[in-house]
């Protein structure tokens, strides 16, 4: 057994897959995910590589092999998905800290190794030996359940929002070849009274034959806002197309159904958006995240599902740095403050600091005057933005670290005596 002082094991988690035949199930190719660990000593030697499934009686064997194979043991992933989710429940379980060792970091390490093959035994000996040279990597936070369960329904969120983009897209192409002068009558992304006239009169003729007084009293009945405006832009619609087009009648019964599906799941966003407020208010950061201007429920769940447990950053450096925020360098020589854009960086971390400081900007307040002043400067919109964001990052961290939410009046400096 090895006593050293420190020992990595890197698991790699690939997918394989078996040609599955039957009659109740019938024939294809089925996806299993499998797990390779690899562990070494302090001096680089390979103590230990097994391929495992991903299932809880295995995953807890390889665990129990690699720390019956030393002392001290430093774990490290490269992956922290829901692929691994239960790999990391277990280590979590178990009371052990992971390391995260990204997919570019572990590609750029393998390239100082003999031979050119990849296998899935290499890449768990190269993020092995990864966490044995490198002892900067990121340790994964143990997510609570709560902010598990952000992830799930912001993650479930972003794929209704898809969802409802692909429809409306969809309506749009199908009304702009049968009824083009409607489609150009209304924003259906965001007017919902126009979705409920398509769900009754998507045609000209048959808005014609309703007529403006009657379709105004029958979107009234539906509770439409301004909608005797509605029908009046409907029926002015209709009568500038006198022309049948071909496949019209196919079409839109389509249309129908689409305006139908996009309204119920517009009530399905409005139930999953009162659930993630109502859950990111639990989190004991929530107040004073959404304090914050241009943080929202949405934006702050965002991010703590991107950055965790904020205040585990050393420092706000760290966290803008985290984000894509802060320039690094690219010096040689005498060829000295370069500075450029930043490559590996989270990516929906910088997403939620730029929305959020694209929203503060919008209304009267310190933030649109600094957005303002960089704009006065001859900073584009995009690097103004930017500048905002990393200004913003340094705000919230100190009231994390103060654990006071935001004021506009600045804190009270204690004096010294």
């Amino acid at each position: 057994m090895f006593h050293g002082a420190a020992v990595s094991i890197g698991i790699e988690e690939t997918e394989t897959q078996a040609w599955q035949s039957g009659t109740e199930r019938g024939s294809g190719w089925t996806s299993e995910r499998r797990i390779t660990g690899c562990v070494v000593d302090d001096e680089g030697t390979r103590l230990l590589s097994r391929k495992v499934a991903n299932d809880e009686a295995d995953i807890l064997a390889i665990i129990a092999a690699a720390r019956s194979s030393a002392a001290e043991l430093v774990w490290a992933v490269d992956i922290i998905g829901a692929p691994s989710a239960l790999l990391l429940a277990l280590l979590a379980g178990a009371g052990l800290t992971v390391r995260y060792a990204s997919g570019r970091v572990v590609a750029a390490m393998s390239a100082g190794y003999v031979g050119e093959g990849k296998t899935d035994a290499k890449d768990a000996y190269v993020i092995a030996e990864t966490a044995r040279l490198r002892r900067d990597l990121a340790a994964i936070d143990a997510d609570t359940d709560l902010v598990r369960n952000l992830a799930v329904l912001t993650g479930h969120r972003a794929d209704l929002v898809a969802d409802r983009v692909r429809m409306i897209n969809r309506l749009r192409d199908l009304m702009t070849s049968v009824f083009p002068s409607l489609e150009r009558a209304f924003d259906y992304s965001s007017h919902k009274g126009a979705l409920v006239l398509l769900t009754g009169y998507a045609s000209p003729d048959r808005i014609r034959r309703i007529g403006e007084s009657r379709l105004t009293g029958w979107l009234r009945q539906r509770k439409v806002r301004d909608s005797a405006g509605v029908a009046a832009r409907a029926v002015a619609a209709a009568k500038a197309q006198l022309t049948v087009l071909p496949g019209q009648g196919l079409a839109v019964d389509i249309i129908t159904e689409l305006a139908t599906n996009i309204l119920t799941l517009d009530e399905r966003l409005k139930k999953l958006d009162a659930q993630i407020e109502e859950l990111f208010a639990q989190h004991p950061q929530a107040a004073i995240i959404q304090s914050m201007p241009g943080f929202g429920p949405f934006l702050g769940a965002s991010l703590l599902v991107s950055a965790g447990d904020l205040r585990a950053f050393p420092s706000a450096g760290h966290l803008a740095a985290a984000a894509g925020l802060v320039p690094v360098p690219n010096d040689s020589g005498r060829r000295t403050g370069n500075l450029h854009r930043p490559l590996r960086y989270s990516r929906p971390l910088r997403h939620v600091f730029y929305l959020s400081a694209q929203t503060s900007m919008m209304r009267a307040a310190p933030n649109r005057d600094y957005y303002l002043k960089k704009r006065a400067s001859k900073r584009t919109h995009t690097q103004a933005v930017i500048a905002l964001a990393r200004r913003r990052v340094d705000v919230l961290w100190a009231l994390l670290q103060d654990n006071r939410t935001w004021t506009t009046e600045p804190p009270e400096v204690a004096q010294t005596a």
